[in-house]
């Protein structure tokens, strides 16, 4: 599981994601990828340089390749 936040975002906190990654972490059984990536310079809509919002959609499918077990 991939849990994203960012640390300007005026409508959810980025401790919010904080607590609900510990808390999934606290109760997993399996050993299952959990990632919490805290984003320090975007806010509620995500990033939002030229650029950057297409490193996060590229982040988000090289996290869901490599949960596939798809590798270069």
């Amino acid at each position: 599981m991939l849990i994203r936040v960012s640390l300007n975002d005026s409508q959810v906190p980025y401790w919010e994601g904080a607590k609900f990654a510990a808390k999934l972490r606290a109760f997993k059984t399996d050993d299952h990828l959990l990632l919490l990536k805290t984003n320090l310079g975007a806010g509620h809509g995500g990033a939002s340089g030229r650029y950057d919002h297409l490193h996060d959609i590229a982040f988000d499918y090289a996290f869901l390749l490599n949960e596939l077990g798809i590798t270069h």
